[in-house]
């Protein structure tokens, strides 16, 4: 344990996030592509020197990617290990999805920063880039059955060599997209970010020692282990199940199994998922690194207390059957991993809750709704519009669910109408919370949305989503949140995909529209025993219809609006005619 005393360790801290904020928000100002720079997709780190450990994180990067970005330091240094040649002024790029990676349009930037001549830390930046190639503008190609049709596929190469840049990667990067531009300006967002990061952290080793300053990293990861061991063994020991499904992979449609026994002994738990499905057809698997990472934000949700490092996970055993959904390898399509990572943290949180039912939370939405619309301008330049969607966050035992909320592996933002209108040849003719979306309960779930896009151009659209047939799940009582669904213009009225939220080779001409109706998050506790007057309050609002008033939460409404006391008293105590 560090010998260092409790204010030092706090103002590095301090010191150390704030680095990784300013790294964070230099991309964030930069970026060209709106993913990033108003909706967040992306984040920075500082990773340890020989085991690639998370060490320190910002406030406001994506968590998903925190966890799995150690990954992808491990991954460098394995191949500096097996080749050599490191040097200072060395930059690492890669997108490989299965060797520490998301899927392919997430790239990661990895950098040594070295002292007195040895590897000090590294530090790396993700971001998610708009177009990769691929049979989908995008990336998010929900028929894919090889990941050779989501993109192109970088390993862990050199983009600069002692501070000299390969041209040669860039060319290739750029030969293998529709929006090179928008990638060169996300690249170059991601290595002014690289640049801070280190003028600010050598300006902060040269006023503390590297001594100090790896005595602090130490002492962070110790701490962090200590908290989750108090954590876990305040749960009582026992295996504690639970599982939750997908609704198709895009290719088959049948539902495929996320599964878990979590096995609480002590201080030490191990989270079993060899009950889950194997490997899908569709575009819908993970890696091994991608299943770890979600689960550490996972817990990260439940043990709010324990420091976000590596530390946290050493107390933590995980079982991965290889070649499973949740443990691709290539070729494996993985496009959809965001679908799969919220299902998985769904179970999570679902088998905690068992361990300890004061904890529990309603399902949330439960899916991106990745939406990719494309094509060319009126004057002939090319576009390619990608936007994630949100919708209700669970209730809980402490208050209903969030509206309209983004998903609990980010924080990131849903990108402003003003935004993508600007940006691309789109009209919203809606943008709405969606009424009776929410599950019902004592604390009800968030509110899905509505979002109505008209095309101001012949246009390619695609959605690889989630939530068509599984609803979000209720607990304590509560219900099911609202499905998913996707709807779409044609001459002779409106039509749905198949295979509910997933759909490409869409095809629509100038003028027509899509909508996205987006689930809510699942009610916690009875919704006969949601206070009389927050149900009209809800009704009043336009959150929750006079029919469902009526019939789920036992609340009659007049037709002007009012609360018909004798009426709800009847029908909560069953003597309703």
């Amino acid at each position: 344990m560090s010998a260092l005393d409790p204010i030092t360790l706090a103002v590095l801290k301090g010191r150390l996030e704030q680095v990784v904020d300013e790294m964070d928000a230099t991309l964030y100002r930069s970026a060209f592509n709106p993913t990033i720079a108003e909706a967040r997709d992306a984040c920075h780190g500082i990773y340890h020197a020989k085991t690639g450990d998370t060490l320190v994180q910002g406030q406001g990067g994506l968590p998903i990617f925190v966890g799995a970005m150690a990954f992808a330091v491990r991954a460098v240094i394995a191949k500096v290990e097996r080749e050599g040649g490191l040097a200072d002024g060395d930059t690492f790029i890669f997108n490989d999805p299965y060797d520490a990676g998301t899927h392919l349009n997430d790239f990661r930037l990895v950098r040594p920063v070295f002292r007195d001549g040895e590897v000090f830390c590294w530090i790396a930046s993700v971001g998610h880039w708009l177009d990769i190639g691929g049979n989908v503008a995008g990336g998010y190609n929900p028929k894919a059955t090889e990941s050779f049709q989501e993109g192109i596929r970088i390993p862990p190469v050199k983009l600069f060599s002692a501070g000299k840049v390969n041209p040669d990667i860039l060319g290739i990067i750029e030969a293998n997209s529709r929006v090179p531009m928008s990638n060169w300006g996300d690249l170059n967002g991601q290595l002014n970010a690289l640049d801070l990061g280190e003028r600010r952290l050598r300006a902060l080793l040269d006023e503390y020692g590297d001594a100090t300053v790896a005595d602090a990293f130490e002492a962070y990861s110790d701490r962090a282990e200590a908290l989750m061991r108090v954590a876990i063994a305040s749960l009582p020991d026992g295996v504690y199940s639970f599982e939750d499904v997908l609704d198709n992979d895009g290719i088959v449609d049948v539902p495929l199994t996320v599964a878990l026994d979590i096995r609480v002994t002590g201080d030490t738990m191990e989270l079993d998922f060899s009950r889950s499905a194997a490997g899908a057809q569709g575009p819908i698997n993970i890696s091994r690194s991608t299943t770890i990472a979600a689960c550490y934000v996972a817990l990260k949700h439940v043990f709010t207390d324990v420091p976000a490092n590596a530390g946290c996970l050493r107390p933590i055993r995980f079982t991965i059957t290889e070649g499973s959904l949740l443990a691709a390898a290539p070729p494996k399509p993985v496009a959809g991993y965001t679908e799969t990572i919220l299902r998985l943290i769904g179970v999570v949180l679902g088998a905690l809750a068992k361990a300890d039912p004061a904890r529990a939370t309603a399902a949330p939405f439960g899916t991106i709704n990745a939406l990719s619309i494309a094509g060319h301008r009126h004057d002939g330049s090319r576009f390619v519009m990608f936007s994630f969607f949100g919708g209700g966050l669970g209730g809980n035992p402490m208050s209903d669910g969030l509206n309209h909320a983004n998903n609990p592996i980010s924080t990131a933002t849903i990108p402003p109408v003003e935004i993508l209108e600007a940006a691309y040849p789109v009209m919203f003719t809606q943008w709405a919370l969606r009424p009776d979306s929410a599950g019902a309960g004592t604390h009800r779930g968030g509110l899905g949305a509505i979002y109505e896009i008209e095309l101001l151009v012949d246009a390619h659209v695609a959605l690889l989503g989630e939530r068509g047939k599984a609803a979000p799940f209720g607990v304590a009582g509560g219900t099911e949140a609202g499905l998913n669904r996707f709807i779409w213009q044609t001459g002779e009225g409106e039509a749905s995909p198949p295979m509910v939220s997933k759909i490409t080779d869409l095809h629509l001409p100038a003028g027509r529209r899509v909508r996205l109706e987006t689930p809510g998050g699942g009610g916690w506790g009875s919704a006969a025993e949601r206070p009389v007057e927050a149900v009209a309050h809800d009704v009043a609002l336009g959150f929750v219809g006079r029919q469902q008033a009526n019939d789920i939460y036992k609340v009659a409404i007049r037709t002007d609006g009012e609360l018909d006391r004798a009426r709800t008293e009847a029908l909560r105590h069953g003597s309703a005619a």
